[in-house]
């Protein structure tokens, strides 16, 4: 990726809907050339979809918990389980296998602390291969960001 693939790619983040005559007036190029650019970004996986953002209060998704979980054993079975089962809910929005106190951590989104609760007793409680849970509630967002921080220099 050159310089103008990262213009292209911090503007797509600011907005999606850009148009291509607009995108490539931004970035200094011909429509012809920001298409066939934003194509080979797209063919190459740099781009991997197109989405909106929506603001979880007005959707009433307003409670955020951040989820530690432990498995019992390490073992390929029910590590790959506890992924597939993960992927099939849309309350998980982030999975992450990490280091430290905790194998995962998610980031959960429901209406509120009755509907994270049922979440929690209709699903988490039931997979057998977990040994501990701790559960982290978000008060409030200071910083929610989409957008990957391309072309900074590094620091």
């Amino acid at each position: 990726m050159d310089r103008i693939d990262i213009r292209i790619l911090q503007a797509l983040q600011r907005d999606g809907r850009i148009s291509n005559q607009q995108l490539a007036a931004d970035v200094g190029i011909s429509p012809a050339a920001c298409w066939r650019r934003m194509k080979g970004l797209e063919d190459s996986g740099v781009i991997e979809r197109y989405t909106a953002l929506l603001n979880r209060d007005k959707v009433d998704l307003s409670l955020c918990a951040f989820i530690h979980i432990t498995l019992a054993r390490h073992v390929r079975e029910s590590t790959a389980e506890f992924e597939a089962a993960v992927r099939q809910r849309p309350e998980v929005m982030e999975c992450f296998v990490t280091t430290g106190d905790a194998d995962f951590i998610l980031r959960v989104v429901t209406e509120n602390i009755a509907t994270f609760d049922a979440f929690l007793e209709g699903f988490l409680f039931g997979i057998p291969w977990i040994s501990q849970i701790k559960s982290n509630i978000a008060l409030r967002e200071i910083k929610l960001e989409t957008a990957l921080p391309l072309g900074r220099e590094p620091s």
